[in-house]
């Protein structure tokens, strides 16, 4: 087997193989594993509690902090590599592949570190790229006029180098706000401006409602059974529930949010954030102290709607008053991970395999930790629950 990425979704899947007998190598593109982690913004860290997110075999030591910052999650993963005797290449990275139907293999081809390529002949090929793949930077009216810095929110570090200065960030997921208290911390003027309806939840403790079942003195492995048996119905109707929960303590920041003309909504029926995780992978905001600003006018709020077009200066709205700034940060998102299989096995490929992530008709993953349409072609991705989670069931297929 190959293994194309090697955070918590690679790391888990060749992990379990190698418990299964499986020979398996784990391909890298980053110089060390972890750095699909350390290479993001400065302030990221995870926004579910350490005990949720162990990887197989292994939890993280007691002595951790509850929110583990992606450095040490960085740290955490290459040292899992060795002692879990991952075998792995880093400075790697797959470029194309093709299926050999007599041979029933694959013909991949790799980029090594030195520039140079090599053809291995897996029988099976385990993509582990995340659910976002390639950064998305939609059509934007004028952006290409602006005379400050504009940068993806992948590509974003620290609010360091800005302090002082003004921001507009476009998006109100996760990343978007994220990045908003990190520039906010920098002194720095900073403006969300908000496109769509967005899901929003506190960290702690609504969003924490979602992992009960793992501060009920279970053994984790049967927390994860438990979880990972519950039908697709029961699922919707488990959310519903917990959302109307979530909303009751939330009840003071969704009304504030509402209130300052925060598009606020709880799912197309009423799931909240975790059914718009798996059914588009974003469309929310696990809060970690955001919105509070915002309501209190700390942090700007802008809606979409009311601009014209960017400007050299900044934003220009309809009015003809003009937002200044001197960054502009895009968390617009990413492709699904179809765009992966796109670029890398072709349309053909692509179109026989079908849509990646997002609910199948029976209301799972589509094509995630099963047999897709194509021998020999699978998928995993997710949180580092779902990681552990379903990385022993990919395995045992």
């Amino acid at each position: 087997v190959l293994v194309v990425g090697g955070a918590q979704a690679g790391l888990s899947i060749a992990a379990r193989l190698n418990q299964v007998g499986v020979d398996t190598l784990m391909i890298e593109k980053w110089p060390r594993i972890g750095d699909s982690w350390r290479n993001r913004y400065h302030s990221l860290a995870l926004h579910n509690s350490i005990y949720v997110n162990n990887l197989p075999y292994m939890p993280f030591p007691a002595t951790w902090p509850n929110y583990i910052p992606k450095d040490m999650l960085g740290l955490w993963f290459e040292f899992y590599a060795q002692v879990m005797e991952i075998n792995h290449w880093t400075s790697t990275e797959f470029t194309k592949g093709e299926w050999d139907e007599q041979a029933k293999c694959w013909n991949a081809t790799l980029k090594m570190a030195d520039g140079s390529e090599r053809v291995m002949h897996p029988r099976h090929i385990v993509f582990a790229n995340g659910v976002s793949s390639y950064a998305l930077t939609p059509e934007i009216p004028g952006l290409d006029t602006f005379k400050g810095d504009v940068i993806h929110s992948e590509g974003f570090d620290s609010g360091a180098p800005y302090a002082g200065k003004k921001a507009i960030i476009l998006g109100t997921g996760s990343s978007a706000n994220d990045i908003a208290l990190d520039l906010y911390s920098f002194n720095v003027d900073t403006t969300l401006v908000q496109r769509g309806s967005t899901t929003v939840v506190s960290i702690d403790p609504a969003a924490k409602l979602n992992y009960a079942l793992y501060d009920e003195g279970l053994p984790v492995e049967e927390c994860d059974l438990i979880g990972a048996a519950a039908t697709p119905p029961l699922i919707i109707e488990a959310y519903i529930g917990a959302v109307k929960r979530m909303m009751d303590l939330d009840k003071d920041m969704i009304e504030g949010l509402k209130g300052i003309g925060f598009k606020y909504d709880i799912g197309e029926d009423n799931t909240g954030h975790q059914m718009k995780y798996r059914r588009r992978g974003g469309g929310y905001n696990l809060d970690a102290g955001s919105s509070d600003l915002m309501i209190k006018g700390e942090i700007g709020l802008l809606q979409n709607d009311n601009i014209e077009r960017y400007c050299e200066e900044g934003a220009l709205l309809k009015d003809g008053t003009v937002v200044p700034a001197d960054l502009i940060v895009l968390g617009t998102g990413y492709y699904p991970q179809g765009e992966l299989v796109r670029r890398a096995l072709g349309e053909t490929m692509a179109e026989k395999i079908g849509p990646i992530w997002g609910e199948d008709a029976d209301g799972e993953l589509a094509n995630m930790y099963k047999r897709t349409p194509q021998q020999g072609a699978w998928f995993i991705a997710g949180s580092l629950t779902q990681a552990r989670v379903y990385s022993k069931y990919l395995a045992l297929q």
